[in-house]
């Protein structure tokens, strides 16, 4: 097993904290009864843990390995905060289950004394049974759990988390073709980067290097077009022509008279 040096290791945590940010912002955006501040600190230990465990000898680029690192720490932590019990949950399952049944049978949103009649249960159990079912937390294990977004999620929040989101689509767009074959192989792929070496006909540290400046690049994009400050300073390391020609680029998706983004195809980090 190769451990890294130091460097290397505060290297690549620097490199990738752009990723915990956004695979918090992604999961938030769509479960906001986790709070982001929780979601973003224990992505950033996992990917401090990834940089401590992690074996390049192996041949899984570090990107891949860290991502499934936050990943299962979110999880950790939504199981952490789901407080249901196994009986509860069945409970909540059959009321909102009952629910549902006789609003589709009525027409209308069933009523409370609806629902205790037809289960045969005290009122104060079914609005136990509905308070309850309105504040569980969804397995991330389970496949809805990202699919159900929050009733809470307040409308300013929500825009801003729609347009950093759309920004990094189309910054990932914009990039350079060979820096968004490298992303897209890296991040959404999970290929090893020996293999994305070999057909693009590079060395290895370049297929990195290329990779972690793409990385940079989509850190000032998001300072320049989703930043709700002042952009702080660019941390990419490209000219500032070639920086400013990528800027236009993104410019160019955005709808005229306005730094949202417009309708277009989905490009995934």
């Amino acid at each position: 097993m190769h451990i890294l040096g130091h460097a290397e290791r505060n290297r690549l945590i620097e490199e990738n904290l752009p990723l915990v940010g956004y695979l918090a912002r992604d999961l938030h955006s769509r479960a906001t009864h986790v709070p982001l501040e929780e979601l973003a600190s224990v992505g950033a230990l996992a990917l401090v843990t990834a940089a401590d465990a992690f074996d390049p000898d192996l041949g899984v680029p570090f990107g891949a390995y860290a991502r499934r690192r936050i990943l299962g720490a979110f999880a950790d932590e939504m199981r952490s905060m789901d407080w249901a019990s196994r009986g509860i949950r069945k409970r909540i399952k059959e009321t909102t289950a009952v629910r549902d049944t006789l609003t589709a049978r009525l027409g209308r949103v069933a009523g409370v004394e609806e629902i205790a009649v037809t289960m045969g249960l005290p009122r104060a159990a079914v609005v136990e049974a509905l308070d309850d079912a309105a504040r569980t937390v969804t397995s991330i294990d389970d496949a809805s759990a990202l699919e159900v977004p929050s009733a809470m999620t307040l409308p300013d929040e929500a825009a801003v988390l729609r347009e950093r989101r759309d920004v990094l689509e189309r910054a990932v767009a914009a990039l350079p073709e060979r820096m968004r074959a490298i992303v897209q192989a890296v991040y959404v792929d999970e290929r090893p980067v020996k293999e994305i070496a070999a057909e693009l006909g590079v060395s290895h540290s370049a297929v990195s290097q290329q990779r972690a400046e793409a990385i940079r690049l989509l850190r000032d994009a998001l300072e320049r077009f989703a930043a709700e400050e002042q952009a702080a300073e660019p941390v990419s390391r490209v000219s500032v022509e070639t920086r400013e020609a990528y800027f236009a680029r993104i410019t160019a998706l955005l709808p005229r008279g306005g730094r949202g983004i417009a309708p277009a195809a989905s490009v995934s980090l």
